[in-house]
Formats: C-alpha cells, sequence, structure tokens
C-alpha cells in the first residue's frame, strides 16, 4: 500500500494522473502564447523545409571559425537586444562567413526586414549582407 501511495504522490507532484487499466497519463499541457497566438499559428516548418532543401546553408553549416563566432554572437546579441523587432524577427536564422551575413527566416513587415539590416549592418566587422529575409503574409 505505501508503494502505490508512493507513486501516486509522486504522479501528483509531477502532474500525471494514475488511471486505472491504463497507469499514467500526462495532463494535457496548454498550448505555448506568443504575442496572442498559439505556437500552432506561428509555425515556421514551411520556410524551414524550403530552406533546407534548396541548397541554401543552415546555421547547422555555419562555418567555426573564431572570428565567425565572435561576429555571428555580436550579431546575434544586436539583433535581440532590439526590443522594437518582434519575437519572429528575433528568431531569424543568422549565418556568418568571413564578415558575411546571411539573414534567412519570416519577419512581421518590410519595414521590420529593413530594421533588421539596418542593425546587422551596423555590427563592427560585417563587410556585407545577403538578406533572405520573408516578410510573413498570413
Amino acid at each position: 500500500m505505501g508503494r502505490i501511495l508512493n507513486q501516486v504522490g509522486c504522479a501528483a507532484l509531477l502532474g500525471f494522473a494514475i488511471l486505472p487499466g491504463i497507469g499514467f497519463a500526462a495532463d494535457p499541457v496548454p498550448p505555448v502564447v506568443t504575442e496572442g497566438k498559439t505556437a500552432s499559428n506561428v509555425d515556421n516548418t514551411a520556410i524551414n523545409n524550403r530552406d533546407k532543401y534548396a541548397g541554401n546553408k543552415t546555421p547547422a553549416d555555419q562555418f567555426n571559425t573564431k572570428e565567425d563566432r565572435k561576429l555571428l554572437a555580436a550579431v546575434r546579441r544586436s539583433v535581440v537586444h532590439d526590443k522594437s523587432l518582434s519575437m519572429m524577427a528575433h528568431n531569424i536564422k543568422i549565418m556568418v562567413d568571413a564578415g558575411v551575413v546571411t539573414l534567412r527566416g519570416p519577419v512581421k513587415t518590410a519595414d521590420e526586414k529593413s530594421q533588421v539590416e539596418k542593425i546587422v549592418q551596423a555590427v563592427n566587422g560585417v563587410s556585407s549582407i545577403n538578406n533572405s529575409l520573408d516578410v510573413k503574409t498570413n
């Protein structure tokens, strides 16, 4: 009996319920809400798949020189610290190759796309920008 109570107590602490004949079942997890939208509404899977299969480099292909890593960190920091940008813009893909910065992913507006480019251009060490950001239309 103590063993069953221990399992029930642990399950309650972890947010599980013991269902007769089934065992443990997790409580439903509420959807993540970002800027008034649920996670399913801010899904960028189609854009990510397009980038993955179009022969484009992804952040996983990032060159690993010390200079590229430092510049990438500075660019990312500049983008994330600009609180006028949307969450979408804060999460864009950024790749660096010998001072050339490639930007890819969705942003909310054409103005935001331009703003991100201006922010990146202001970072010391950026020689040029390949701005492949997409304006999200829905």
